[in-house]
């Protein structure tokens, strides 16, 4: 890093946690009690805190990773400074931990932005500073910042794992990976996302050598066509069924293999992957959350994927594939009618922007779900199109981790989608200077309508005297 760079991301970081300081003084003020899954964090956390580690709230879903930290962090802090009493692992000073998460995740994104780019000489500091700034600003995670949930603990510990990966450091990956484990099982698959990058490499390598061996470079240029993932699919799978291959995959990727195997031997002896309340969270086959994904992450990064040159493009690929995209529709058309889903938080929680999206959307018609198969088609090709820039061994891994994050969920719950869309945001292309700040003046203006709905436009429900706030 350049000293001119250095002070550049110094002080993006330094404004940035005084702007977070400053919004967590006022959520502090504004709602000083725990707030909707607070309820059950909280004590759960202070529990652990007065050494009762036995004791466990069966309404919380994931494992205690997040309490172990706050422990392991507040109690050292408390005794270095001879705090005493309530204030010890109150409301305010555990959410504080997720604060130091948010500083570390903008750090990681840093170091994440420069080591997947940095073959890239014509991206400036400015634009890694910039870039960095616009993802920590990502509002569905930035709001969870300031409230004691784990999704700023469960990125911070998954991009570092996917950071040390990169680097080859894939026991130090592991461990992380299993770091995030204990924060949401579901992470599991962002650890088998960190050995599909070994095994993609691999792969990578002997495609091209397979391509000059045939003197046909075409081949691996095409990524779009299907002519091309037939034959990539067959050199797959003969690579995969090669005992060799496979040895050397295994002697590379032993450190995820064995994390992996850890997750198993913990659902065959928990019953299954959630660990409090499963009559809520209950697994099954919810193909439209691939779409529900594409359409948040279309509307998220609009100023890379909703362009006039995109649009042209995908009218030209209609134009040229017809008989492939009406195949795919027809598909699309089939999942959404046979597997739509609908979760009874989704109908009854009117704090949550996801039940306005649903009721203002979705219910509107039951024809709408279907009249908006040619949106998710569009948002599919744009998406994918922003990584043509990476090997299709890649992609097609990336694609498996997405599909098994988010397919089995029956909720539609924007969380879900924070590192799918981080990890897919940190591997496009650099956008222009000008896209990013149109991005970046998005993202401020989410977070302020956000912030600004959450502190002053409360609501009561009828059976309840609590004072309700809108949130993600």
């Amino acid at each position: 890093m350049e000293r001119s760079e250095a002070y550049g991301f110094s002080g993006a970081m330094s404004g940035a946690f005084l702007l977070s300081c400053l919004l967590f003084a006022a959520v502090s003020r504004r709602q000083r009690g725990p707030y909707m899954d607070e309820v059950f964090h909280v004590p759960q956390a202070q529990a652990y805190c007065q050494g009762r580690f036995l004791q466990w709230d069966p309404m919380i879903t994931t494992l205690p990773g997040l309490y172990l930290v706050s422990v392991g962090v507040v109690k050292p802090t408390a005794w270095l400074l001879g705090w005493t009493g309530s204030v010890v692992c109150s409301v305010g000073m555990l959410r504080f931990i997720n604060l130091l998460f948010s500083a570390g995740n903008f750090y990681l994104l840093y170091l994440l932005l420069f080591k997947i780019h940095q073959k890239n000489k014509a991206v400036s500091g400015f634009q890694r500073i910039l870039s960095t700034l616009i993802l920590a600003m990502f509002p569905t995670l930035y709001f969870f910042t300031f409230l004691y949930y784990t999704d700023p603990g469960s990125v911070f510990f998954t991009l570092f794992a996917y950071l040390m990966c990169l680097y080859g450091n894939h026991k130090t990956s592991a461990l992380l990976g299993f770091c995030g484990f204990m924060f949401r099982q579901t992470n599991i698959v962002w650890t088998v996302f960190c050995a599909g990058n070994v095994v993609a490499e691999k792969l990578n390598e002997a495609w091209k050598t397979e391509l000059q061996k045939k003197k046909d470079e075409k081949v691996f240029s095409k990524k779009g066509s299907f002519s091309d993932l037939t034959r990539i699919l067959q050199f797959l799978i003969k690579y995969l069924i090669s005992p060799k291959n496979l040895i050397t995959l295994t002697a590379l990727t032993w450190p995820y293999i064995i994390l992996v195997t850890v997750f198993f031997v913990f659902v065959f002896i928990n019953g299954g992957i959630v660990v409090g309340d499963r009559s809520s969270h209950e697994a099954c086959l919810h193909f439209p959350q691939l779409f529900y994904f594409l359409s948040f992450t279309v509307f998220f990064s609009f100023p890379h994927l909703l362009t006039p040159t995109k649009i042209r493009k995908f009218l030209l690929s209609l134009r040229k594939h017809p008989v492939q995209y009406s195949l795919i529709t027809v598909i699309s058309l089939f999942l959404v009618w046979k597997f739509t889903y609908v979760h009874k938080y989704l109908l009854a929680d009117n704090r949550h922007y996801t039940f306005y999206v649903w009721r203002k959307v979705f219910q509107r018609h039951e024809l709408v779900k279907y009249v908006l198969v040619p949106f998710y088609l569009f948002a599919g090709w744009t998406f994918t199109d922003t990584l043509k820039s990476k090997s299709i061994f890649w992609i097609l891994m990336y694609f498996v981790c997405l599909l098994a994050v988010t397919v089995p969920q029956k909720l539609l719950e924007f969380r879900y989608f924070i590192l799918p869309f981080l990890i897919y945001r940190l591997n496009i292309p650099f956008p222009s200077v000008y896209r990013q700040l149109l991005e970046l003046a998005f993202y401020t203006v989410v977070n302020a309508v956000t912030f600004h709905l959450f502190l002053n436009r409360t609501f009561q429900w009828e059976n309840s005297a609590e004072i309700q706030r809108f949130m993600w």
